[in-house]
């Protein structure tokens, strides 16, 4: 579809926060506001009148500032606010013959939005589309009057909140959208705008608003029935259940009080039927007049305090509206899932218990799913629908029907009836055919959903590929427990890691040196990509403490040295290698990116080399690799010290910065202006798939060569920067240490400046130095706490 330019009518949190994620698509934006009807004391001093452009742009202009402000910061880098050009309705509107697409996103109120679309069809070229990210207000009546043609182009298209980060994006035809329309707006949404599209049927609050907010309210409902508190709500509602850490209060908190109660009272308000179940509990219109409405207001169901011990988070006590400390939850169910193996393990256990917790859990429960089945056909075409709207929109890890088959829907279905309740036209049809799960899966298709009386094939996207499905249509060459070659087709292999947490360890290293003789031999090139939560987190931190604990330094420095060998066989390999990184790359993770030829990662990819943050130094070839990187900026043939361009990569690495996006990688030096990068983290496989095949036509492998060594002379303005910063307590005593030591590294140790050495020399400074580091007191205190508390130690 060609969209190369978009209006967005609306500026407010999610007009501007759309305009920002256009943006980071390469897409540039018209962000229009209504004209201020009045003037600021301040612009009244500057000497401005209504009829002056920036009175007259002022609020979406506002609204664009704050987009830098923001956090999580809705742009991939600030720079790409220049993307985003600024005005206003009565100005501007036509100025929408310049774009492609036009993007509703005002006030919530059936007839404001009428109003304006009847403006909008006057001043759009024939065949732009034109949608309205509305929450749940019927498309059926904004179409009304509007003319034919405009009606065919005319459609809902419904980003989560906060447009960057939120995947599910529910794409909801008119009464008379063409479908064809709806097709490419689909394809858009998901290759160019990296959205898990959704289609939603025209109903109050589409899918997974609908379903997210009455499983909430059943919560609220269900806690005060039984004297449960929030805290112990969310204990049981979090990740036991498969939902996110926030569960549901804190995930109320994150959203907006008034938000949730908004969506709330819109079922309630059009759907008769239901007005009941969306009905707030006494305690949260309390909580809405004294505006309590979570982390835009400080405070919510928790509060954040500062106590002479530091920080500390207190609860909403509903029955007394006080806030009071958080206490250690204990229930027996809640203990045993947690051990349990799976998920499906973990939600049987926690259902199945005897303790209120389970009782809680089980009744809350029941309701969504119950909910879910009985409301399906009428918000969604088929189940997976339903199940990929509360993933990708609630971050379910289950969708409502993916529960039935995980608990068994015969034995729910039994549990149900034995306790009084009546079960939804949809079980009932589904155990009467003699069938007991919604979802089939076999060897050949990924997955099979049940409906109309058959089980379907759910169609994969032809911009993904499953590492999963690859194994079980026997797609794997060879692996170890850390590591598998698999065959993509095409001539491309993928080294897939598969260790716990995909941190790098010998195996990996001995898989990468096997999968390249294979490769080499048999194959174009290779991908090195994984699908589980992060692509790698480093090395293994608890292995490199105990041997340095044991004073096993032979055995140390020969693991460090293979890992060098590794991401230098990587390096030089003669056929393309192309990382594929998505989420965490870190510390090793980046190290094994940094040696590829090519670097395909995810937009939504935090990579760093971060081991000054446990008192080490990379030790993989990162070290190396940033100091030829900070070279790279000083041009042939210039006499010139590059204390600048060795400042920029240093301090990344000294500073263990991890990028916020990929985009932020490239400006950070892990990127290369010839790396592209995924907005679709589900297509990133693929796209490097590509990546490898085009390298491969006119492949030539890296040829060793000598560089320059920085000298001394870099190293001492590197130092006076530490001891700068020492002085001024940005860092600690330690960390200039560290910092020193890394200097000392990058810069070629002794090595006079200009001096030419090779990579080795530098790699042998890398182990060294890391080697050294190992042995200090205070490293493996900071190694320590990094494995207890999961957070850097400042010591």
């Amino acid at each position: 579809m060609p969209i190369y330019k978009v209006a967005v009518l609306g500026s407010g949190v999610m007009g501007s926060t759309i305009a920002a994620h256009l943006a980071n698509a390469g897409i540039p934006s018209l962000l229009l506001d209504i004209v201020p009807s009045s003037l600021l004391p301040e612009e009244e001093v500057a000497g401005l009148t209504l009829e002056s452009p920036k009175v007259r742009n002022r609020i979406s202009a506002a609204n664009k500032t704050k987009l830098l402000k923001m956090s999580p910061a809705p742009l991939f880098v600030p720079e790409f606010a220049d993307r985003i050009e600024v005005g206003n309705f009565d100005d501007d509107l036509p100025r929408l013959k310049e774009v492609d697409w036009v993007i509703e996103v005002v006030v919530e109120r059936l007839d404001i939005k009428i109003d304006l679309f009847k403006k909008v069809a006057q001043a759009v070229r024939p065949g732009t589309i034109v949608t309205s990210n509305t929450s749940g207000i019927s498309l059926k009546a904004m179409a009304e009057g509007l003319p034919e043609e405009f009606a065919k182009n005319f459609f809902g298209t419904h980003f989560f909140n906060p447009p960057r980060y939120m995947k599910l994006f529910e794409l909801i035809p008119g009464p008379t959208t063409d479908p064809a329309v709806i097709k490419e707006m689909a394809e858009f949404a998901e290759r160019v705008l990296g959205k898990g599209v959704v289609y939603a049927k025209d109903t109050p609050n589409f899918i997974a608003n609908r379903i997210g907010v009455f499983g909430l309210s059943a919560t609220m409902k269900e806690m005060l029935r039984s004297g449960l508190t929030i805290d112990e709500v969310d204990a049981l509602t979090g990740p036991v259940m498969g939902r996110p850490k926030s569960a549901s209060f804190r995930t109320v908190d994150m959203v907006g009080l008034d938000t949730f109660v908004h969506v709330a009272n819109n079922v309630g308000d059009n759907v008769p039927d239901e007005k009941e179940f969306f009905i707030m509990p006494e305690f949260i219109q309390t909580m809405l007049k004294n505006g309590w409405l979570g982390d835009k207001s400080k405070q919510g169901f928790y509060k954040k305090v500062k106590t002479t011990e530091g920080k500390e988070i207190l609860v909403l006590d509903p029955h007394t509206m006080e806030y009071v400390p958080k206490k250690k939850v204990q229930f027996a169910c809640l203990d045993k899932a947690k051990n349990a193996g799976s998920l499906k393990e973990k939600l049987r256990t926690i259902v199945n218990g005897k303790d209120p917790g389970a009782v809680f859990a089980w009744q809350a429960l029941k309701e969504v799913l119950l909910y879910a089945a009985r409301l399906a056909p009428q918000i969604a075409e088929d189940i997976t629908a339903v199940d990929d709207g509360m993933k990708l929109g609630f971050n379910w890890e289950m969708g409502p029907f993916e529960t039935w088959d995980a608990l068994g829907v015969k034995a729910t279905a039994e549990r149900i009836r034995a306790e009084g309740g009546t079960l939804p036209e949809s079980i009932e049809k589904l155990l009467d055919e003699g069938k007991d799960s919604f979802y089939q899966k076999t060897e050949s298709v990924d997955t099979l959903y049940y409906a109309d009386g058959e089980y379907k094939e759910k169609v994969a996207s032809p911009y993904s590929f499953s590492l999963k499905q690859a194994h079980k249509q026997g797609k794997k060459v060879f692996g170890n427990s850390g590591a598998s070659l698999v065959d993509m087709g095409d001539g491309v292999a993928c080294l897939e890691f598969h260790s716990p947490n995909n941190s790098i360890g010998g195996d990996i290293m001995n898989m990468i040196h096997k999968s390249l003789k294979e490769v080499e031999e048999n194959y174009l090139g290779m991908v090195i990509g994984s699908q589980g939560k992060n692509f790698a987190v480093g090395a293994n931190l608890m292995l490199i403490m105990m041997e340095a604990e044991e004073g096993n330094w032979d055995d140390l420095n020969s693991m460090v040295a293979e890992f060098q060998r590794g991401t230098m066989a990587l390096k030089y390999a003669k056929k393309p290698v192309v990382a594929a990184p998505y989420g965490m790359a870190l510390g090793g993770g980046a190290e094994v990116c940094l040696h590829s030829h090519a670097i395909q990662p995810a937009a939504e990819t935090y990579m760093g080399l971060v081991e000054l943050g446990v008192g080490l130094i990379p030790g993989g070839g990162g070290t190396k690799e940033m100091a030829l990187r900070a070279m790279e900026g000083v041009l042939p043939g210039v006499v010139v010290a590059p204390d600048y361009f060795f400042a920029k990569r240093f301090e990344v690495v000294a500073m263990a910065q991890v990028s916020t996006s990929a985009e932020m990688a490239r400006k950070l030096g892990f990127l290369r202006d010839s790396d592209r990068y995924s907005m679709n983290a589900d297509h990133v496989l693929l796209d490097a798939k590509a990546r490898v095949i085009d390298l491969a036509r006119n492949f030539r492998p890296n040829i060793p060569q000598k560089v320059k060594a920085a000298g001394p002379g870099v190293r001492a303005f590197l130092e006076m920067a530490l001891y700068g910063m020492k002085e001024g307590r940005f860092i600690s005593e330690y960390d200039a240490h560290l910092g020193k030591k890394l200097a000392y590294a990058m810069t070629g140790g002794d090595a006079l400046a200009g001096t030419l050495v090779d990579e080795q020399y530098l790699l042998d400074l890398e182990r060294e130095t890391f080697l050294s580091l190992a042995g200090e007191p205070k490293t493996l205190d900071r190694i320590r706490y990094m494995l207890t508390k999961n957070k850097p130690l400042r010591n």
